[in-house]
């Protein structure tokens, strides 16, 4: 019997693993991949990199000196993933090649059984660190089964077919669309993009880092907390900014004029601008977008409507002969996919239980689920680095179980009903007053109930001053 089980070696389950590790607690993560690294890992597509400053996404207790680059790339990335992992050696509690099947909890135990695809486990406290960019979307065209040609989604990049002189399909233009597109179109022979809705694009601000900068973060430490702590500051601002119209309009007239450097020709302008208001959907950032859908081989067109074979049509009813079709799709973010994994106290899956729209108190505790914390779960998304959101969380979840281990006669704790529907109700009524449900706009953050149940509506000093108090009368406690 662990103290606790991980779900997931992404940045979540490792971060959890350090200060589980660190406070002496017996634990083990459980992974279902031949390797660690969660998105990082997955995410091959060309010219995939983050779009939060690298200072800024590392852990706050181990930073990196070294980025390459303002804006890390995938591989540096997952390197630095790898290298925290043998710095605190955490590899020995890693179990790779164990995917869960199911978590139920077991009331007469008081403990959580977890089925594997390489046996069973048992566990006090279970952590979900699997991530809300975890289960892609592929959308449901007609005609998608008669395909004659070869397809995958962009966070299932299939190495193993050659694009160079194909004609490519692009389905979608989020934030991996508009990473790898300017990639391929250098090497297909044609690309058309199917765009349902365009996206607001700021110009990304990347430069590489000299070595004078390596050096000092190396040498003085200080100086990168202090430019880490600068840049929380300007990415909360940037946050509550996005409620503010006028701040909204300054940012909206720099996102145009990020097409207009780039495209000349007066159609194709109006066919990029967005028609809803910037900030409702996630704001994507790119150099070379603009650039790359201006060259020859290049089409952008309305959304896919059907396919015929080797043909794709767009909804206008255009036809387009294509080899490969590359879905940049997204994925489930408003409906964590682990939750119909997980059987609490009532016996139900939390996906039932949820309905389509997920709850959790302060994104962590979850209903029904004693003794269970979920990662950056619903309404925790802020406009900053996860890793911000994610140590806040550990630091709260670390309080729960040190309460519980102070306690002696506690066997186990389960958030109230009512705190979790009255945090719910209260989290709603702000959101309804925000940028996100503007009028014009449908986004990845709304859940198939019409609810925002993705986004933090307040400051982020507001999520640390919550986080940062477990409050034991919230929660109900099961004595031994």
């Amino acid at each position: 019997m662990h103290d606790v089980i991980i779900i997931g070696s992404g940045f979540s389950g490792i971060g959890a693993a350090i200060k589980l590790q660190q406070a002496g607690y017996n634990y083990t993560i459980l992974e279902k991949s031949s390797e660690l690294g969660g998105v990082w890992r997955d995410n091959i597509y060309p010219g995939c990199a983050c779009d939060i400053p690298a200072i800024f996404y590392s852990y706050s207790f181990s930073p990196k000196y070294n980025w390459s680059k303002f804006f890390a790339e995938q591989k540096e990335i997952k390197n630095y993933i790898h290298e925290v992992v043998a710095k605190y050696k955490i590899m020995q509690n890693i179990k790779l090649n164990h995917e869960l099947f199911k978590a139920a909890w077991n009331t007469e135990r008081s403990c959580w059984n977890l089925t594997t695809s390489q046996g069973s486990y048992g566990a006090r406290f279970i952590i979900l660190g699997t991530g809300p960019m975890h289960e892609v979307v592929v959308p449901t065209i007609p005609g998608i089964g008669t395909f004659s040609g070869e397809s995958f989604h962009s966070a299932k990049w299939n190495q193993n077919i050659d694009l160079n002189g194909k004609r490519v399909a692009v389905i979608g233009t989020g934030a991996s669309a508009i990473q790898f597109v300017p990639e391929i179109q250098k090497k297909v022979k044609e690309l058309t993009v199917f765009q349902r809705t365009a996206p607001w694009v700021i110009p990304k601000r990347d430069f590489k880092i000299k070595s004078f900068w390596k050096k000092l973060f190396k040498s003085f430490p200080f100086v990168q907390r202090i430019i880490r702590t600068l840049l929380a500051k300007y990415f909360e601002k940037l946050n509550a900014s996005l409620n503010e119209p006028i701040a909204r309009k300054k940012l909206q007239a720099l996102a145009i004029k990020n097409i207009k450097r780039s495209i000349k020709d007066l159609t194709l302008q109006k066919k990029l601008i967005p028609s809803y208001e910037i900030g409702c959907k996630r704001i994507l950032q790119s150099n070379n977008w603009y650039r790359s859908l201006n060259r020859e081989n290049v089409n952008i067109v309305s959304g896919i409507s059907r396919i015929e074979n080797n043909k794709a049509i767009d909804s206008d009813g255009n036809c387009f002969e294509v080899d490969v079709i590359i879905y940049a799709t997204g994925f489930k973010v408003s409906n964590p996919p682990v939750a119909k994994l997980i059987y609490g106290l009532n016996g139900k899956s939390l996906a039932d239980d949820w309905d389509g729209s997920p709850k959790a108190y302060l994104g962590t505790a979850l209903p029904n689920c004693p003794n269970a914390f979920l990662m950056l779960g619903p309404n925790l998304y802020a406009f900053t680095s996860a890793f911000t959101m994610i140590e806040l969380q550990l630091q709260y979840i670390l309080k729960a179980l040190n309460f519980i281990k102070k306690t002696n006669n506690i066997k186990s704790i389960l958030i109230k009903d009512n705190v979790i529907q009255n945090h719910n109700k209260k989290m709603q009524e702000t959101l309804e007053q925000t940028v996100w449900r503007s009028s014009g706009c449908a986004s990845y953050f709304l859940d198939k109930n019409d609810k925002n149940s993705t986004n933090w509506p307040y400051s982020l000093s507001h999520m640390k001053k919550e986080l940062n108090n477990f409050k034991v009368e919230h929660y109900k406690t099961y004595n031994l």
